[in-house]
C-alpha cells in the first residue's frame, strides 16, 4: 500500500530483531541456503518476466498466484508449502516443475537460487523469518498482511524493509485500500484539512467467521501441530487472533487517517460464540491519540442476525465535516462547500487492490524504485493491532511505550514438525 504520511515513531529506530528460533521446540534444525550477492541482482525492463516463488500455497496463496500469472510479467518458477498436497496443487496449476516444489518449514529456502522475487502468503506467524531470509538472499519481497503476530516480528519486518532498500531490493506489503483511488483522494483531502480539526472517530470490522471451513479440521486433534497449521485461522498465535489477522484492515485505515501511533488502548473481548479454536470472536476497544482524540473500535466474527451497518468501516468526525469509508463500499467526505467529496465505491477492491499492488511491485522492480514506502506504515498498523489485543487480553489500559518495551514474542510451540 502506498502511503502519504510518515511520522516519527519508535519503530523506525529499533534495533534489528530476527525470528531465529521461531519454531522453538519443533526439533528441526535450520537448513543452510545460498545467499546471493546483491550486486548480482539484475535490473528488468518493464516487459521482462520475473521468476517468482510462492511461499504458502493455501487458498489465498493459490488465488493470488493466479493474479501474478495473469499480470504477464511474472513466471511462476517455484512453490513452497509445509504440506506436499498444497505445494503440488498450486504448482500443478501453474506448471511449476515437481523439482521446484518444496515442503517443510524451511523448504522455501531451496527456491532462492531459482527466483528473483517471492510472494509470502503463509500463516502470519512465519512472515518475519521468511521475509528476512528472502532479503538476505537478495530477493524482492511481496508479503501479505498482517506482516507479523507480535512486536518483535513487526520490528523484524521493519528492519528487513530497510535492509531491502539498502540492497536495492523492492519490498511491498499488500493492503488493498492503500491502492484504491477513492481512499487515496479522500485521505489526501482530509490531510489537507478538508474536515478541519479531528474530534473523534469510529472503526468497525463486523462480519461472520471466515474460517468456518477449518472447524472440522481443528476438531480432529487441536493439540497436533499439523492440525493447527492446517487450521491456522483458528489459532491465535499462528494468526495473531482476529484483531491482527482480519481487523487490521480497518485499523490500518485508522492509522492512515491519524498518521501517528496512539498513546494507549483499553478494552475487552472474548470467545463467546465460536465453537472451536483459540481465537476470540469479538473485541471492543478505545484508542486515544494525541490531542485528546478518541477512536472507538469493535469487531465480531459471528452471526450479526441482519444488523446494519456491518463490514469494514471507518468514520472520522471533524470540525468542518465527516470522513466515511467502507471497504468495497462508499468513500465520501460529508460537509458543505469545498469540504464535500462525493467519492465513490469500489466493490471489487479485494481483487482490484491486489492486482494494483502486483503491478506496482513489477514496475518498482523494473524501474529500480526501492524506497519501499509500504513498510513503515504497515509496521505501525500491525503494532496498533497488537496494542489493542494486549489491552483486551489484559483488560487494562496499555500504552504504546509499554507495548514496545515489553516486546513480547509469541511462541507457537510447533512440536514435531519437519524442517
Amino acid at each position: 500500500m502506498s502511503q502519504n504520511q510518515t511520522n516519527s515513531t519508535n519503530v523506525n529506530n529499533s534495533n534489528s530483531l530476527t525470528r531465529r528460533g521461531f519454531i522453538a521446540g519443533a526439533g528441526a534444525a535450520a537448513l543452510s541456503f545460498t545467499i546471493a550477492d546483491p550486486a548480482a541482482v539484475r535490473t528488468y525492463a518493464a516487459n521482462s518476466k520475473l521468476n517468482l516463488g510462492i511461499i504458502g500455497c493455501g487458498g489465498r496463496g493459490t488465488w493470488i498466484t493466479a493474479l501474478f500469472n495473469e499480470h504477464g510479467g511474472y513466471n511462476i518458477a517455484a512453490a513452497a508449502d509445509y504440506f506436499k498436497d498444497r505445494a503440488d496443487s498450486c504448482g500443478g496449476q501453474f506448471n511449476v516443475p515437481e523439482a521446484s516444489r518444496y515442503t517443510g518449514l524451511f523448504g522455501y529456502r531451496k527456491m532462492f537460487d531459482k527466483v528473483d522475487a517471492v510472494a509470502i502468503e503463509s500463516p502470519p506467524y512465519f512472515h518475519p523469518q521468511q521475509a528476512a531470509d528472502a532479503v538476505e538472499a537478495g530477493k524482492h519481497v511481496y508479503v501479505a498482511k498482517p506482516i507479523a503476530v507480535d512486536a518483535p516480528g513487526c520490528l523484524s519486518i521493519g528492519e528487513s524493509g530497510k535492509k531491502a532498500t539498502a540492497k536495492k531490493l523492492c519490498f511491498l506489503v499488500d493492503f488493498q485500500t492503500r491502492s484504491d483511488p477513492f481512499y487515496m483522494e479522500a485521505l489526501k483531502r482530509v490531510h489537507a484539512g478538508a474536515i478541519g480539526d479531528f474530534v473523534f472517530g469510529e472503526a468497525i470490522y463486523h462480519a461472520d467467521c471466515p474460517f468456518g471451513r477449518m472447524y472440522d479440521t481443528w476438531r480432529n486433534n487441536p493439540d497436533d501441530s499439523e492440525v493447527r497449521l492446517r487450521a491456522w485461522g483458528l489459532d491465535k498465535i499462528l494468526s495473531g487472533d482476529i484483531i491482527t489477522e482480519q481487523n487490521i484492515h480497518t485499523l490500518d485505515v485508522m492509522n492512515w487517517i491519524m498518521g501517528t501511533e496512539p498513546l494507549w488502548a483499553a478494552g475487552t473481548g472474548g470467545r463467546t460464540i465460536r465453537p472451536v479454536g483459540t481465537c476470540w470472536d469479538h473485541f471492543a476497544l478505545v484508542f486515544e491519540y494525541p490531542g485528546n482524540i478518541g477512536i472507538t473500535f469493535s469487531s465480531r466474527q459471528c452471526d450479526g442476525f441482519g444488523t446494519q451497518p456491518e463490514g469494514i468501516r471507518n468514520r472520522m468526525f471533524g470540525s468542518k465535516g465527516v470522513l466515511e469509508t467502507e471497504y468495497g463500499g462508499q468513500v465520501i467526505i460529508r460537509g458543505g462547500g469545498e469540504t464535500f467529496y462525493r467519492g465513490g465505491s469500489s466493490p471489487g477492491i479485494y481483487k482490484d487492490g491486489a492486482v494494483a499492488n502486483i503491478a506496482t511491485f513489477h514496475k518498482d522492480i523494473a524501474q529500480g524504485n526501492c524506497a519501499n514506502p509500504t513498510v513503515p506504515e504497515s509496521v505501525r498498523s500491525n503494532l496498533i493491532t497488537i496494542l489493542g489485543r494486549t489491552a483486551a487480553y489484559q483488560q487494562t489500559k496499555v500504552t504504546w511505550k509499554e507495548m514496545l518495551t515489553k516486546n513480547e514474542k509469541l511462541d507457537a510451540n510447533l512440536k514435531g514438525l519437519k524442517a
